[in-house]
């Protein structure tokens, strides 16, 4: 099977659970940069509940909608490094957060020019601490309507579509005891509390999922 997937900004559970159980991979690169969707945003479980963390980016002052591969970051607002502390805040405490911190701390050190190129560096650490390879190709023009030999999980993108058809199995949170368990929350979350447990987690989802 080949998804189609959208690279985002450590990726929704759900996005993971589709790209880790494919044979193959696209990513669309080639659509038009949407607002309020997970290209840009992610969330995690903090303190006081789910909490998003959202990159600002530079809009266009014409109005004109520019393709996701040409939207930059606006960092005069030191949003990475916030980001950082929020998560410090969320997982200090977490079974695994030091075991990864060095390998994803200089992410938000950065000043990425490029939202597109980011989150594909951001996706590399991921697959890095999941120790996977995953060979991936990307969309050299934009269809809404993939040939049937490809599964569209593009849909994946929108922050406030629920997930239908997947039974997220809960895993320990660290503030599950204040607000229970959150499912399909960032990449992050699931690889702090579950550790090298992660691409197990993914593969017991698939069935429900894929």
């Amino acid at each position: 099977m080949t998804a189609l997937l959208h690279p985002t900004y450590f990726g929704s559970i759900a996005n993971y659970v589709a790209l880790l159980q494919s044979e193959n991979v696209i990513f669309e690169v080639c659509d038009n940069f949407q607002k309020q969707t997970l290209r840009n945003r992610t969330y995690i479980y903090g303190a006081n509940g789910k909490l998003l963390l959202n990159l600002p980016i530079i809009h266009s002052k014409n109005g004109i909608k520019s393709l996701y591969k040409d939207i930059k970051l606006e960092h005069q607002f030191g949003t990475l490094k916030n980001h950082w502390k929020s998560l410090e805040s969320a997982y200090r405490t977490s079974p695994y957060f030091e075991f990864y911190e060095d390998e994803l701390a200089h992410l938000f050190e950065q000043q990425p020019q490029f939202l597109l190129d980011f989150n594909f560096e951001c996706q590399s650490i991921i697959l890095d601490c999941l120790q996977l390879d995953i060979n991936f190709k990307k969309t050299t023009n934009y269809e809404v309507n993939p040939s049937e030999n490809i599964t569209d999980y593009r849909n994946l993108v929108n922050a406030k579509n629920k997930i239908t058809g997947v039974d997220f199995k809960p895993y320990p949170q660290v503030f599950q005891n204040k607000y229970g368990f959150i499912p399909n929350l960032s990449i992050l979350d699931l690889l702090f509390n579950e550790g090298p447990n992660t691409s197990t987690y993914l593969e017991a989802q698939a069935s429900s999922l894929l």
